[in-house]
């Protein structure tokens, strides 16, 4: 680990001084000029001293349970689909939210991807569907690949139950959503533009729904997607309890979450150190008349950069790099928003299998896509933001693992 650490500190160290004395040889000259005209044009925001630092070693607290799963006052079914999930302890959030959800109190919780969160709803939701038929949840998050993640979990422990779930997601067909709709669904996933868009058309009757889950509410607000929101919960006039999932919390949401939630529980889970501490973040400096490009192809020639998200600031740059990427023999794929829904899933399914070593994205990919063991994130550009910054590195140095960050400074 430690020798793989420092074979790529040489590297960088060579690959700048190797660039700043030769001048663009390889065939990707035209690709580079063009990229330095669009990072022209590219306000800078973010001090990038700021974006180097060395990850906190330290032991990390693990919570642990005080019951299983088949301790829990649980419906046989959940338990037996939760061991065959291989689970049999919940998480910190799981057990400390359990009893609160399912007596029907409203909860604020502050939690990153890969504590659980999740299984947080969706245990509670399912074992209350179990006892009442009458319960009806809607779960809104901000991003199409979540929602797929959310329907995911939902299924596998839904599995002998017979509940029934309809997922409504923009860049899918509305005809199908529509004919789903016709049915009454125990839950209902979705996004927010794409649910305004049924309500309007009345396929989604907003009042029968009982239970509102928002999750990753904080980037929901980053998207604009506020308006929406609370549309949304104005119509949800049988609304009797309110979940509430933020990455992080801060003052400017305060007011808003005052308005949608009714004495909550709350609930902060912290997994050992933050997850920006577990990660090495450096900094590459361009020279001027340098090829970026073969420079981030040098960086990923090495061994240990196994799975790596790299991020840049526009569709067409991701479909850029991403191509002279594969024209490289490097193995390549990229999403987007302009991709239709089944392109991006296929993506991300080749890129957890680790059929792709590199993922080329907007910041779609920042949050909520749940890819275990990504080895390296890199910012072909400096990102607009420090937020969005800390949102992209974030899916590396998860799970106790020590990831790396590394951004291209022009």
């Amino acid at each position: 680990m430690v020798g793989g650490r420092r074979t790529v500190d040489i590297r960088i160290k060579t690959m700048k001084n190797n660039h700043t004395k030769k001048q663009n040889k390889r065939r990707g000259s035209k690709f580079s000029k063009r990229t330095k005209n669009q990072n022209r044009r590219h306000i800078k925001t973010i001090d990038p001293d700021l974006l180097i630092k060395r990850s906190i070693e330290e032991e990390p607290e693990f919570f642990k349970p005080t019951k299983s799963f088949n301790e829990m006052s649980l419906d046989y079914r959940l338990k037996r689909n939760l061991e065959s999930m291989g689970f049999v302890y919940p998480t910190q959030i799981q057990e400390e939210t359990f009893d609160h959800l399912v007596s029907g109190r409203d909860l604020m919780g502050v939690a990153k991807t890969g504590t659980g969160k999740t299984g947080a709803f969706l245990i509670p939701i399912i074992e209350k569907s179990l006892s009442t038929n009458l319960s009806r949840s809607l779960v809104i998050v901000p991003t199409r690949e979540l929602a797929l993640q959310v329907e995911e979990e939902f299924n596998n422990l839904n599995g002998g139950v017979n509940l029934t779930s309809a997922t409504c997601i923009g860049g899918t067909s509305i005809n199908r959503d529509l004919s789903r709709l016709k049915r009454r669904h125990s839950i209902v996933i979705g996004t927010p533009g794409r649910l305004m868009d049924l309500a309007g058309r009345e396929a989604l009757r907003l009042d029968e729904f009982e239970v509102l889950v928002l999750d990753e509410f904080d980037r929901m607000l980053d998207m604009g997607f506020v308006t929406d929101v609370m549309k949304i919960v104005g119509s949800m006039i049988s609304r009797k309890q309110t979940m509430l999932f933020s990455a992080t919390l801060n003052n400017t949401q305060k007011s808003l979450i005052d308005k949608l939630l009714r004495n909550p529980i709350k609930v902060k889970v912290n997994v050992g150190a933050p997850s920006k501490d577990q990660i090495e973040q450096d900094i590459i400096r361009v020279p001027q008349g340098s090829n970026k490009f073969d420079m981030l192809l040098d960086l990923i020639d090495d061994e240990s950069f196994e799975k790596v998200l790299v991020f840049a600031e526009t569709k067409r740059l991701v479909d850029r790099v991403s191509k002279k990427l594969r024209q490289s023999g490097v193995r390549a794929d990229h999403i987007h928003g302009d991709k239709s829904q089944n392109y991006r899933n296929n993506a991300l399914n080749k890129f957890k299998r680790g059929n792709v070593q590199v993922l080329v994205a907007t910041d779609v990919a920042s949050r909520g896509i749940d890819v275990s063991n990504i080895t390296h994130v890199i910012n072909y550009q400096l990102p607009q933001t420090m937020d969005s910054y800390i949102h992209r590195i974030g899916r590396t140095g998860r799970a106790g693992n020590t990831g790396r960050a590394f951004t291209f400074v022009d």
